[in-house]
């Protein structure tokens, strides 16, 4: 469960990276809300997932699924250029995800 609930703030870290970008700077009242939302959710979600996984481990996870997420979001949704060697820094970190989830015995 606590895979699970680390996954989930991982996606709210994504929300709120893009509602971050599209509050312009909090001058948007919806989407700051947005962002502020998924950040507390997120933090949330995460500090329950701690409960059980190894701090490095959770935190390094959090913050390459947001990272990860991010970037497939800005290439998808807002036109950013995507690269070889973007795709495979990208690559790069979530094979890192995976040796740490494989590594972990929570």
């Amino acid at each position: 469960m606590s895979w699970f609930l680390l996954f989930l703030a991982g996606l709210l870290e994504v929300v709120w990276a893009a509602g971050l970008k599209s509050s312009e700077g909090f001058s948007r009242l919806w989407p700051s809300v947005l962002t502020i939302t998924a950040a507390l959710g997120s933090f949330g979600l995460l500090t329950l997932a701690m409960r059980q996984l190894p701090l490095g481990t959770a935190y390094a996870v959090w913050t390459g699924i947001g990272a990860v997420g991010a970037f497939v979001f800005g290439v998808v949704a807002m036109g950013e250029t995507l690269s070889a060697a973007r795709v495979a820094s990208a690559a790069l970190i979530v094979l890192g995800l995976v040796g740490l989830k494989l590594s972990s015995s929570a």
